[in-house]
């Protein structure tokens, strides 16, 4: 049968590399995977630090287990150029940062120690895409991402493709196409077995066919009370495969859906209804730990988008990523656009080679995925290249023709190869670009856009972004454009049948290149912060979500007299998807239904008090006495959520939250920690900037620093499990505030 497990601990790393250490025992710092070559600080640093090489190496010892067997390491992602040896031989390169790549063991290990080197380059190489021109974020170097040791029959299950081709019918069939992996070339002979099986693990089919290529069709009919998978309920079904050959026994699983998903001119279908598409795009990468998260950090992005900002897609911005967050994804109902490497640059004839191998590797590793719902097979905001383009749209049809393909641009009348026209529209805002010349418009229409004298399956890729970059802790006046934008756009895509949808440049800022960004090496462009703590914004896309899966209330202000021009806080936005709410200024209260007339294409348009619905002295002047401010959300009539905001904050407490009090030791299990200052009501401090000391003990590491700054009321910091069990506890002195402590089990 076969062996899967990780092979993540015992690691050395060593800085640089040189030919003398492929067959030589280095010394070096003693590591786990996930990891990152170079942990950075929050801002302000030189990217050319980890843009060099590294030295990985481990041993393996020989085992019982792997005689007549074929012995394989899975690496999931290592950035960028990665080459493997074993014993002083290679065995394999991989010019690819971002998809999983194999290496036989095979005929090189002996029946004792054997060691494994990894030399992985970080260097932006103008022949590996996305390299060659800038971008707007990093790649960090490292094997980032996990490293799994395989042991299987010489003859065993390869890639595994499997196609629902009569979803909605009330009779479904499965059709599976299975490729033998026989790096050894012997003889193909034996049966293989499939069986479905449900969520609940209950067999529901069952087939088995004979073999004789390394290529075999399966299928399963006839099946009858399937459930679809769909954004609301994400049905998972499991096909579980076993090869019996002369050589040996094999087994897999591979996880998928039934569904259907098509871009129309009438919008989006999923299952066959139309589904508005509302989004955000996503980085892979987090503060201090670059791109090396494992599986609760990537699992909790698709949380957040799906459960705490309401969405229901995601851009993968702008390359294939992590399994656990795809797997994720699946898993709540939250659908994914994936492409592929790149970003505006397009190389010469043997980097676009690798780019088209790319599309090859992304499909190939996620086509089972029921959330992928459509390929992006050109370079992000690139030129129009006729024959590149042909050939990659070729190829993903190839592999995989049940999914549309999409490229996604900004140049208006660009060629249309690929089935779905993807635009990233950044019209909004281009009014204050000197000799533009043009009124303030939310969104272009569509065939401005494509240039086509017909409408066709279209989709907004992007918009915001660097167009209104935002920090969280900005002054309030910024922060209510900055959400009045997000409102405006998502407002107009809904009121454009045609349009399947939009996704907003992006989730989270991000660290990037001294290009880009605010001079600090980050990029403000999204609605959450580098440590996933929400900007206002945020909540311009939570409030687009059902009351029933958690009322939002979120007034954007500060609550103060002076902080915006001219003083107060009107106009006064209140995020909401309550039926109305009340604001209380004093013994003043004002009922604010939602703004209709506004946005009334919004499922849940914001509640607006604007200046001409109250007098001077209900509301006040500058110069009168600021009073306290309660907001009140009311559903069927009944107060379901307020918010206090004291005129007169004062920092009264230290909040410390883990996303996990449990954590599992050995294999690089991470939480994230968000510490606030916070005010004797419990709101966030937004100009808090205080420092504060951090002390951990136990079996574990603290990543981000002991000695760390609030911004804007608010920092984050990881912690990561070690090697053996017990209880990790978490200190903050913070100045002003009582010591405040978390523990978190390790087991």
């Amino acid at each position: 049968m076969r062996m899967w497990e990780r092979f993540n601990s015992g690691w050395t790393f060593k800085h640089g590399f040189d030919a003398g250490w492929i067959a030589e025992e280095v010394n070096g710092d003693s590591i786990s995977l996930p990891h990152t070559a170079v942990e950075l600080p929050y801002n302000y640093f030189d990217e050319k630090c980890y843009q060099r090489a590294f030295t990985y190496q481990t041993s393996l010892a020989w085992r019982d287990v792997f005689e007549g067997r074929e012995i394989i390491l899975v690496f999931d992602g290592a950035m960028a150029d990665a080459v493997v040896f074993v014993n002083g031989t290679e065995v394999v390169s991989h010019k690819d940062g971002y998809t999983p790549f194999e290496a036989r063991l095979t005929p090189h290990l002996n029946k004792g120690s054997n060691l494994i080197t990894v030399r992985v380059d970080g260097s932006e190489n103008p022949e590996i895409p996305p390299f060659g021109g800038v971008i707007d974020y990093l790649t960090y170097a490292g094997i980032y991402r996990d490293v799994w040791l395989k042991a299987t029959a010489p003859v065993s299950v390869g890639l595994v493709k499997i196609e629902t081709p009569d979803a909605l019918a009330e009779e479904k069939t499965i059709k599976a196409r299975v490729a033998l992996s026989n790096p050894q070339g012997l003889s193909i002979n034996g049966e293989i077995g499939v069986t479905l099986k449900g969520s609940d693990g209950k067999t529901i089919a069952r087939n088995r066919v004979s073999i004789a290529a390394e290529t075999v069709e399966i299928e399963l009919s006839g099946l009858r009370n399937i459930q679809l998978w769909d954004i609301d309920d994400p049905r998972l079904y499991t096909l579980e495969l076993e090869l019996d050959a002369p050589s040996g026994r094999d087994t897999s699983a591979h996880r998928f859906g039934f569904r259907t998903a098509e871009f129309t001119t009438d919008g989006f279908k999923l299952n066959g209804r139309v589904v508005k598409l509302r989004g955000l795009n996503r980085h892979q990468s987090w503060a201090h730990l670059g791109y090396a998260m494992g599986q609760r950090g990537q699992e909790k992005d698709a949380d957040i988008l799906k459960h705490d900002l309401r969405c229901n897609i995601v851009r993968t911005s702008h390359y294939p990523q992590s399994p656990y967050f795809l797997n994720r994804c699946d898993e709540i109902g939250l659908l994914v656009f994936e492409e592929i490497p790149g970003w505006q640059h397009i190389g010469g004839e043997g980097w676009k080679a690798e780019s088209v191998r790319n599309v090859r590797r992304m499909i190939e590793r996620d086509w089972n995925h029921p959330s992928i719902i459509i390929w992006g097979v050109r370079i992000n905001e690139s030129k129009d290249d006729h024959d590149f383009y042909v050939e990659t749209n070729r190829v993903a049809r190839e592999l995989d023709p049940t999914r549309q393909t999409g490229g996604v641009r900004y140049i208006p009348e660009s060629e249309m190869l690929e089935d779905v026209f993807t635009m990233n529209d950044f019209i909004l805002g281009m009014e204050e670009l000197p000799g533009h010349n043009r009124d303030r418009i939310i969104l272009k229409d569509q065939q401005e856009v494509t240039g086509l004298d017909r409408k066709v399956p279209y989709l907004v890729t992007e918009y915001g972004g660097h167009m209104y970059p935002t920090k969280r802790f900005d002054q309030e006046q910024r922060q209510l454009e900055h959400v009045s934008r997000h409102l405006a756009i998502l407002n107009a895509s809904a009121g454009t049948p045609s349009t399947s949808g939009c996704i907003g440049w992006c989730m989270a800022d991000y660290n990037t290149h001294k290009d880009f960004g605010s001079g600090d090496r980050i990029c403000y462009h999204g609605v959450l912060d580098i440590y996933r703590e929400p900007k206002f914004a945020a909540a311009v896309y939570a409030s687009q979500g059902s009351p029933s899966d958690g009322v939002v209330l979120q007034p954007v202000t500060f609550w103060a007299r002076g902080e915006r021009n001219i003083g107060g806080v009107l106009p006064l936005i209140v995020l909401t998807n309550c039926d109305y709410v009340e604001v209380k200024i004093g013994n003043v209260t004002k009922r604010i239904e939602p703004d209709r007339v506004t946005y009334p294409h919004l499922d849940h348009p914001p509640c607006i008090l604007e200046r001409h619905m109250v007098t001077p002295e209900e509301f006040g002047e500058w110069g009168m006495t600021w009073r306290d401010g309660t907001i009140i959300g009311y559903l069927d009539g009944v107060a379901v959520k307020s918010i206090f905001m004291p005129a007169d904050p004062v920092p009264t407490n230290l909040e410390m939250v883990a996303d996990a009090d449990l954590l599992e030791k050995g294999c690089k299990d991470t939480t994230r920690v968000i510490l606030r200052a916070l005010d004797q009501a419990g709101n966030v401090m937004p100009f808090f900037n205080e420092p504060v000391t951090l002390a951990l003990e136990g079996s574990g590491r603290l990543i981000g620093g002991s000695l760390v700054s609030f911004k804007g009321g608010v920092v984050g910091v990881y912690v990561e499990a070690g090697e053996s069990s017990g209880v990790m506890t978490l200190t903050a002195y913070g100045s002003g505030f009582q010591a405040e402590k978390i523990e978190i089990t390790v087991s």
